[in-house]
């Protein structure tokens, strides 16, 4: 028997968000004339009779739970894996900050008998994104920064949502589960280690744009080098559109270039930039770490295959992902009670060949 077609279903015909459908409805004088008119055909389209008694979701269970992300895969790190690890190549080779939080989920949710619906696509924007996932699910998690804070609100009040990774955005979402991991402590606790154990100072950082984790991960290596008395800027001294080998590579090429002394040490934001700085060393004939340290932060599992083998801190994603769907399940149960619930994972500095540790 087909369900009624709900909200999401709606915004995701109409190409707009859940709260403007919603605002169509609440408060039609505050949506231009054009969006109002294609919400409604739209609504008029799916047979969507909006109700006071929370449609979707909330009047029915669907035995599923969804995780929301943008799709940030790389292509160049499942090429690494799959040629550059010979006999030591595994399903684990390729996976990515992400996937192991999808493995976590997947794990969890099998225990507590739910399915695993995943949205994970930088197409159709971040309200594609919720519409898919939020319309069909009993509760879902949500990577910081994926969707609107207005849509995340609307959605909460009907469903349970969890945040994972990064602050919170707003004090509009200080009703949200969240779970985060330590980021600050362990980059504080490897950039120490550089300045101390191996005696570098020359320290280049590089990250994303407007990312909270990069932002908590940063602030760590700031600490550590003001604390050790260590020039540092008040920014990244290198900022990529998007964390993947390619833009590690070009980064390290960049940095190289400049005019002045060469870094001592290249601490990277993720593991999947640091790769890419490795590739681009050798084909440069610098030698790591003999010439440049290397660092990454993730601890994906072709951190260890690489050669050398790349010195990071290793998080536990698939923790992340089995906590969120714990935290879910009691929710939809109604084991955990009204407070929010917000949760520091810690993380494990692992140290390695590329800063000079065997």
């Amino acid at each position: 028997m087909s369900t009624a077609p709900t909200v999401y279903d709606v915004a995701e015909r109409s190409g707009v968000s859940i709260a403007t459908v919603s605002r169509v409805y609440r408060n039609p004088d505050s949506v231009r004339a054009q969006t109002r008119e294609r919400v409604l055909a739209s609504a008029r389209e799916l047979g969507y009779v909006p109700s006071g008694n929370a449609r979707g979701l909330a009047s029915r269970s669907t035995g599923v739970l969804g995780l929301c992300f943008p799709d940030y895969s790389d292509p160049d790190a499942e090429s690494e894996a799959e040629t550059g690890a010979g006999d030591e190549a595994d399903d684990d080779a390729a996976m990515l900050y992400s996937d192991q939080i999808i493995r976590g989920m997947e794990r969890a949710a099998r225990r507590h008998g739910y399915a695993l619906l995943i949205a994970a696509s930088l197409k159709g924007g971040p309200e594609s994104q919720l519409a898919k996932v939020a319309g069909r699910v009993d509760g879902f998690a949500v990577l910081a920064r994926t969707v609107p804070t207005e849509d995340l609100d609307v959605i909460s009040r009907r469903q349970p949502v969890v945040m994972l990774a990064g602050p919170r955005e707003s004090d509009d979402l200080d009703h949200l589960d969240h779970i985060e991991t330590a980021n600050t402590d362990g980059q504080r606790e490897l950039t120490r280690h550089l300045i101390e154990d191996h005696g570098l100072r020359r320290l280049a950082y590089i990250g994303a744009e407007e990312s909270p984790d990069v932002a908590a991960r940063f602030r760590g290596h700031a600490e550590a080098c003001r604390a050790a008395g260590v020039p540092v800027s008040d920014a990244p001294d290198l900022r990529v559109a998007m964390m993947t080998q390619a833009e590690g590579a070009r980064a390290t090429d960049e940095l190289l270039d400049r005019p002045g002394p060469r870094p001592e040490a290249l601490l990277f934001a993720n593991d999947q930039m640091a790769v890419g700085a490795l590739h681009t060393l050798e084909r440069r004939g610098v030698r790591v770490p003999d010439d440049i340290a290397v660092t990454g932060f993730d601890g994906i599992a072709l951190s260890r295959l690489v050669r050398p083998t790349l010195t990071t801190v290793r998080q536990p994603m698939r923790r992340m992902g089995e906590e969120a769907v714990e935290l879910l399940v009691r929710r939809l149960t109604g084991q955990q009670g009204k407070e929010p619930v917000s949760m520091m994972l810690p993380v494990s500095p692992t140290r390695r060949e590329s800063c000079g540790c065997t």
